[in-house]
């Protein structure tokens, strides 16, 4: 019954990841949706600023902490290791909500591309940064990285085991084409808002800052040598 509830409670999780993420596509892109980046009641700049900095920081302390191996250690002392990915996923998903919800709107226009060509271009780059981190996740291990497998194999009785290192298709080009992804899609945009320039700005600096310090010292601590070696030969979010 234990393993029941946990894979209905993986599926519950991924299913709410999946109504944040494509959400998420409107919301930056401004259309759609009744509640964009630049869509709401608006507040004094001062108000803005700091509301939707507090949110972006909640998004990146959750995302940064319970990733961490020595987080993930302690906090699975309280639950078990077969949903401890969907857990991550879960909160990470709500607080995503939260930021749709709370968004706080600054509509000053920092640039505005008119041009017939370059809007569809640069609508094109926004679908290819969306798309781009779409498939980079199946190029690892998607079911894996959203908790699927865990809570499927918990139920199954099989051994949790975490996926092989491999390189292959966009992560022969760059280490993490998920983040590239996620970099494109912000900035890729026709009409760009103080707000959206807000949201851009803090969201680079922070994958920038959380890829260099964090994620890549989890991933020489546990490939070694193999991953310092892949490190060398591929870049870490530019192609060349």
């Amino acid at each position: 019954m234990k393993k029941s509830i946990a894979f209905a409670y993986g599926i519950i999780a991924y299913a709410i990841f999946l109504i944040a993420f494509l959400y998420a596509i409107p919301f930056i892109g401004g259309f759609w949706v009744p509640k964009t980046i630049d869509a709401g009641s608006q507040s004094s700049i001062v108000y803005a600023v700091i509301a939707d900095l507090i949110l972006l920081s909640i998004f990146a302390i959750q995302h940064s902490v319970m990733a961490r191996p020595q987080f993930k250690k302690w906090w699975t002392k309280f639950i078990p290791w077969s949903i401890e990915r969907s857990t991550y996923v879960l909160l990470a998903s709500l607080i995503l909500m939260l930021i749709y919800w709370l968004w706080q709107p600054i509509p000053s226009v920092v640039w505005n591309v008119q041009s017939q060509p370059f809007v569809i271009l640069l609508y094109a780059l926004f679908a290819i940064g969306w798309l781009i981190i779409f498939l980079a996740t199946f190029m690892i291990n998607h079911f894996h990285l959203f908790g699927l497998k865990q809570v499927y194999e918990n139920l199954m009785n099989m051994e949790l085991n975490p996926p092989r290192f491999e390189i292959k298709y966009f992560y022969k080009f760059v280490r993490h084409p998920i983040m590239l992804g996620f970099i494109i899609a912000f900035w890729a945009i026709p009409v760009m808002t103080v707000g959206h320039l807000l949201f851009s700005v803090v969201s680079t600096l922070y994958i920038l800052i959380a890829v260099k310090f964090l994620e890549e010292k989890d991933l020489v601590k546990y490939h070694g040598e193999r991953y310092e070696q892949y490190q060398r030969d591929v870049p870490m979010l530019i192609p060349h």
